[in-house]
């Protein structure tokens, strides 16, 4: 979402019942436009999936060899859609660069856009697809669709390959947690690659917290005493998207998943009857909501948008602010240059919880994909696979502030102080990430009905916490009994 998103918080807009991974860039573009939201209507979306014509016919493959392990046909032309976001374009032209070294033979076409439906739809009924795309944005063609139409190409070849750097290590052994796992709908394959790498939890200023001469709190009485500190000082404790209330689940969801164990997650996602009854939701709920009732949340919250409520965090009016690391690129004309920025992992209870302090929600953004009917597919993985060496890793952060998907690409280049502090969060954190797919199975569910008709409500006063529970259980029943959207299941 970030840079540009509002919504997102994923990675951008998704239709209706997409499971994309939610793009931090353009999150908040397209949640800014809730009501666009879902634009991309069913109709469209099922024109858009359909396989129409007879398409094109595949390019011969190549000889596999060690140094060609997918068997690319070396002088097929390769063509590459990017996303043009608050990425940029240069991080896809330098790994565009290094294939066309690979490959001298091979043409590659290149292009950049804003308007990923409404440019490749047409080509996707046509069955002319290109050979890679970046779908994010506001304009992201459904992936849910695109995998129940059997549109995209199973990936598992890119990742059983060799990596790029190590012909002993598989693709699939160099990539951070949950990559993998989100790039799957229903069983083994594997229709997504996330570039992109988010940490999301609670940020804040190192500065501030020192001024108040207090360490970042592990348990919720902790919580309440810092705040108290912070007021006293005539600061907020928090403040959060008040428009866009599920940027609440950021922090909210991983200490759900702190407090109750990731079982807990796993059924909120899996619309298990009853999930959002567990105890640790109603722990979890009722500490948020007191937030609410001491009056640490900064006054006006409800009507600031994501821009707003970063910008009053920024200038010191609120101690922390439930985010994605996007933030440290959005709002870098707003952070001051001593601010100190850090993330940590959400606050838990005490010392029953379930999972370790640390645990924290951390996952892919940016979905690249390959079509089913693509005429160069193993070019295409191809580029992924030179995309996911260290050296176009360390490109991609050193140039947009953001990790990637490849665990690891960041010694040896200076780090931003958000990244430095999310790069430390994840080795705290060890195997104890988690990855709620709510938002990327369920948008419409997520963002407007548990986010603002939900959390918003019970946030800003107007709801109690067991009202707000038996609200949003009473959402989820709903979506398992719709029988128009799709329902996945963790594995």
């Amino acid at each position: 979402m970030g840079s540009t998103s509002a919504a997102h918080h994923g990675s951008g807009a998704t239709p209706k019942n997409g499971a994309e991974g939610v793009g931090r860039r353009d999150l908040i573009k397209r949640s800014a436009a809730l009501g666009l939201l879902s634009v991309p209507t069913v109709g469209f979306l099922s024109a858009c999936a359909s396989s129409g014509g007879g398409g094109q016919s595949k390019d011969k493959a190549g000889k596999k060899t060690a140094k060609n392990p997918l068997g690319v046909n070396e002088s097929a032309q390769l063509e590459f859609v990017l996303f043009d976001g608050g990425f940029g374009k240069e991080y896809a032209q330098d790994a565009v660069k290094i294939y066309q070294k690979d490959f001298p033979k091979a043409h590659v076409k290149f292009s950049a856009t804003q308007k990923i439906q409404s440019t490749l739809q047409p080509r996707f009924n046509q069955g002319t697809p290109p050979d890679l795309i970046d779908n994010s944005g506001a304009e992201q063609m459904d992936m849910g669709v695109l995998v129940g139409k059997s549109q995209l190409a199973d990936l598992t070849p890119l990742l059983d390959a060799p990596s790029y750097d190590d012909p002993n290590k598989k693709v699939r052994d160099t990539l951070r947690p949950g990559i993998v796992e989100m790039g799957q709908f229903d069983g083994d394959p594997v229709w997504i690659m996330y570039y992109a790498y988010t940490v999301y939890g609670v940020w804040y200023s190192q500065k501030a917290l020192h001024s108040l001469d207090a360490e970042y709190p592990q348990t919720w009485d902790q919580m309440l005493a810092v705040c108290e500190k912070a007021k006293k000082k005539g600061m907020a404790g928090w403040t959060y998207a008040g428009k866009y209330p599920y940027y609440l689940p950021f922090s909210l969801y991983p200490m759900i998943g702190k407090v109750g164990g990731v079982e807990v997650l796993n059924a909120i996602d899996n619309l298990e009857p009853n999930a959002w009854k567990h105890p640790a939701v109603k722990a979890c709920f009722e500490a948020y909501y007191e937030l609410y009732k001491k009056g640490y949340i900064l006054q006006g919250t409800p009507g600031l948008d994501h821009i707003q409520s970063q910008t009053a965090w920024a200038q010191g009016k609120a101690l922390f602010i439930p985010n994605g690391s996007w933030v440290e690129n959005e709002s870098a004309n707003v952070i001051p240059a001593d601010f100190d920025l850090a993330v940590s992992a959400p606050t838990g209870i005490d010392k029953n919880d379930k999972m370790p302090f640390g645990t924290i929600w951390a996952s892919g953004g940016e979905p690249f994909v390959v079509p089913a009917k693509a005429k160069n597919a193993e070019g295409g993985m191809e580029q992924l696979r030179i995309m996911l060496s260290e050296a176009s890793s360390k490109n991609f952060t050193t140039k947009v502030k953001s990790l990637t998907a490849y665990n690891g690409g960041t010694d040896g280049i200076s780090l931003t102080p958000g990244l430095t502090s999310g790069v430390a969060a994840l080795k705290l954190a060890g195997s104890n990430v988690v990855n709620p797919r709510l938002q990327d199975w369920y948008v419409q569910l997520q963002k407007e009905k548990i986010g603002v008709a939900g959390l918003g409500e019970m946030m800003a006063g107007r709801l109690t916490p067991a009202e707000a529970v038996k609200k949003i259980q009473g959402f989820a029943d709903e979506a398992a009994k719709d029988t128009s959207i799709k329902h996945y299941k963790h594995q």
